[in-house]
C-alpha cells in the first residue's frame, strides 16, 4: 500500500472535489481518495500508485495538481 499526498489549488466547491475524486478513483489500484475542500489537500491511497497517472486524471478532471 502506499500514499500520494499533494494539493490541487484550484478547487473552490463540492463539484470541483467531486470531479477530482471520480477521475482519480477509477485508475486501477486506487483504494482510498480523501479531499479537504477547506486546504486543497488530497490524499491517494492504493497498490502499486503511480503518480504521473493520478496527476493526469487530476488534469482530466480540469485542475493543476502541485506536489
Amino acid at each position: 500500500m502506499s500514499t500520494l499526498n499533494f494539493t490541487v489549488p484550484g478547487m473552490t466547491c463540492g463539484h470541483c472535489e467531486a470531479a477530482v475524486k471520480g477521475e482519480i478513483g477509477k485508475l486501477a489500484g486506487v483504494t482510498k481518495v480523501d479531499v479537504d475542500l477547506q486546504t486543497k489537500a488530497v490524499v491517494v491511497e492504493g497498490d502499486a500508485l503511480d503518480q504521473a497517472a493520478v496527476f493526469a486524471a487530476v488534469d482530466e478532471a480540469g485542475f493543476e495538481a502541485v506536489a
